[in-house]
């Protein structure tokens, strides 16, 4: 695998005018120096998002989304920081093989390698002879050895310490007792799973990050026994299989979404690589943002029980706050979809997904389950719940064909329906708008605006070097000291080079997005930037007051007391050149 350095990235990104490539996504029209178009990481209803060929930069001065094009395509089409080098180079015409560019920050390696062991010795366990059984369940469940290869299916042999035994002849006890595969009693350490097969969990770039273990060879009430939450496993912000459905998804433009990863697997085998799973649990707002990346048209298919029936609606409501709308699959029978496609085989499961629901269709027939609509209070209920459901579409045919189905079941007049929904988006008219803009200190608006400045100019980074070197707030010092790094690795500060080279430190580009919002002019004068300086150590020369005087108040030794009043006194005197 070959390595990309960060001037090949640059020179990738430079080869390319970020305005062409945006409008193959969105559309753009000139404005000045800038181009400008609806931004597609919010509900945008009025071009808000700027792009600057002459900066290689885009932002959007509602939500707030900055980057350079590697950015751009990696929220657009939820893909990694490389494969969006990959498809940039492609379009400028340079041949490049993709390697890791650099070792992301924070990436707790110890913990990925520890998986990366745990699931070849768990893999490798269920092709001896001890994995005889577990190879025959699966076997007999319709899972073949081409399905099990490719899901990485294993087993936890029926052993309390055999995997904890490998692991601590290479790792550090703490860092086993932190991936949730090992854990200590009175007797020492063993094993969090034994006797299971094993079911790996994977985050978005397909490294195996957890597990779900079932029971195969004694009745358990706890059938599945699934890796509690790491640095590394977060579920509420994974898909299961979607490392491997993206690329399906999007040539199909079609997403069908599950609740188990055993769904996922049992429509694998019946040949829909296009799925993924929810692992069960409610979806979040960030699952939801990566389901609306992957395809235009969205098929939740989710157990069909009542449960399944809430979840539904619970994952819809995500997406329709997003703008998306999604289409439904019920399942007959209380059967998930493992269930479903076993009893009634691959043909009737196509017709099911051949046929989906409206999201509205499938609401009026929930809502109006269990009531009696001859019975006015029933009736009353019935209404109230789909205005209320109303109210969250944003298509217009949906919303019109709604209507004119719930008027015609309650024979009450269309009318009154829509002027339901019209005193609804009054209120919404009247709600004062969020804000980006917070009202700052003078300390801290001196912190961001230097800050901002530094971005786009040597003199001022040396400026800050030179009087201050010290931020007081976190963010503007950890962004100060970034800065500082590349302009001494590189002689020079460009933003759009900044921002990719620190594209896996989210807190670095939550405060360059930040900065950002508050859209400051690109010009200064030295005084304006002088008088930052001043504001910023004055605060730290107080601030450096205030500790000592704390310091002096404790201090028994008269000598040590005179040391710390004389340094007091020193701030004091430079304080009042500041």
């Amino acid at each position: 695998m070959s390595f990309i350095s960060q001037e090949k990235i640059n020179e990738i990104r430079n080869s390319v005018d970020i305005a062409n490539v945006i409008s193959n996504y969105i559309s753009l029209s000139p404005r000045g120096k800038n181009y400008f178009g609806v931004c597609p990481f919010h509900d945008d209803s009025n071009p808000s998002m700027s792009v600057s060929p002459e900066r290689q930069i885009y932002k959007c001065f509602s939500c707030g989304a900055t980057g350079t094009v590697y950015k751009f395509i990696m929220d657009y089409e939820n893909i990694s920081f490389m494969e969006a080098v990959k498809k940039v180079a492609d379009m400028a015409g340079i041949p490049v093989e993709i390697g890791q560019a650099r070792v992301k920050k924070n990436n707790h390696p110890k913990l990925r390698e520890i998986y990366e062991l745990s699931l070849k010795f768990y893999t490798n366990n269920i092709n001896t002879a001890k994995g005889k059984e577990a190879k025959n369940y699966l076997l007999k469940r319709g899972l073949n050895d081409e399905v099990i290869k490719n899901f990485q299916i294993g087993l936890a042999l029926n052993s309390h310490d055999a995997l904890t035994k490998i692991l601590l002849k290479k790792y550090d006890i703490k860092d086993l007792l932190n991936s949730s595969l090992v854990a200590q009693n009175d007797y020492g350490y063993h094993d969090i799973f034994y006797g299971r097969i094993m079911f790996p969990l994977y985050d978005l770039e397909g490294n195996v990050v957890g597990y779900s273990g079932r029971i195969y060879d004694r009745e358990d009430p706890s059938k599945y026994f699934n890796s509690r939450e790491t640095e590394i496993f977060k579920k509420g912000e994974l898909l299961y299989n979607y490392h491997r459905a993206k690329d399906k998804a999007r040539a199909n433009n079609q997403i069908i979404v599950m609740e188990g990863f055993m769904d996922v697997i049992r429509a694998y085998t019946i040949g829909y690589t296009n799925v993924i799973a929810t692992m069960g649990t409610a979806v979040t707002k960030n699952q939801a943002n990566l389901i609306k990346k992957m395809a235009k048209e969205i098929i939740l298919c989710f157990d069909g029980d009542e449960a399944g029936a809430k979840a539904t609606i619970a994952c819809a409501d995500e997406l329709l706050a997003l703008g998306v709308t999604p289409k439904i699959v019920r399942l007959e029978n209380d059967l998930d979809p493992d269930e479903y496609i076993q009893k009634y085989g691959k043909a009737k499961f196509d017709l099911k997904l051949a046929n989906p629901l409206s999201v509205m269709d499938f609401k009026l027939s929930y809502f109006k389950k269990d009531k009696d609509l001859t019975s006015s209070t029933d009736e009353a209920k019935y209404i109230s719940s789909m205005i209320e459901e109303l109210k969250k579409i944003t298509d217009d045919v949906l919303k019109e064909v709604t209507i004119k189905k719930l008027a015609e079941e309650t024979n009450v007049d269309e009318n009154f329906i829509r002027q339901k929904l019209e005193m609804n988006k009054v209120k919404v008219v009247k709600k004062a708008k969020p804000s980006l803009t917070v009202k700052l200190d003078k300390y801290e608006k001196a912190e961001r605006n230097l800050v901002h400045y530094m971005l786009r100019s040597p003199e001022v980074i040396k400026i800050y070097n030179n009087q201050i070197t010290y931020m007081p707030t976190k963010e503007y010092r950890l962004l100060a000291r970034e800065i500082n790094m590349f302009y001494k690795e590189n002689g020079f500060i460009s933003e759009a080079d900044l921002i990719d080279y620190v594209e896996c430190d989210e807190d670095i580009l939550n405060t360059i997005k930040k900065i950002n919002a508050a859209a400051l002019p690109e010009t200064y004068s030295l005084q304006e930037i002088e008088d930052y300086a001043k504001v910023i150590k004055d605060y730290n020369i107080k601030n450096e007051t205030a500790r000592l005087t704390k310091q002096i108040e404790k201090e028994i030794d008269p000598l040590k007391r005179a040391e710390i009043a004389q340094k007091i006194i020193d701030l004091k005197k430079e304080c009042n050149h500041v």
